[in-house]
């Protein structure tokens, strides 16, 4: 594999999990500013920015499907794998970013 392949996995997790913690976070200081408490509300916070997470760090969803659609058709499998690899980096940045928030709220969000 290419090198530039295994920057751009490594930049998606890191964007993952980065719009998870940083997402959170930030939200938190919006519930404290609305009254609610910021810690229970991080886990929802986290819950709810999964997908976007996952989306921003793919790049956004028309080029994802636009390589599925020349990985099918066109029988590019190399493409498809690595825009399966992308989706799964993203994946296990988005659950980084969660378990991370556990950690410092000690709260289970499930």
């Amino acid at each position: 594999m290419e090198e530039r392949f295994i920057v751009s996995i490594i930049h998606c997790y890191f964007i993952a999990f980065g719009v998870i913690v940083g997402g959170t976070i930030i939200g938190s200081f919006g519930s404290f500013l609305t009254g609610e408490a910021p810690i229970t509300s991080m886990g929802r916070i986290a819950q709810s920015l999964k997908i976007w997470a996952i989306v921003a760090a793919i790049g956004g969803t028309f080029d994802a499907i636009e390589n599925f659609q020349k990985g099918f058709l066109d029988g590019s499998t190399l493409d498809l794998f690595k825009q399966l690899m992308f989706i799964v980096s993203a994946m296990v940045g988005v659950k980084s970013g969660i378990t991370f928030i556990q950690w410092i709220t000690n709260e289970d969000i499930s």
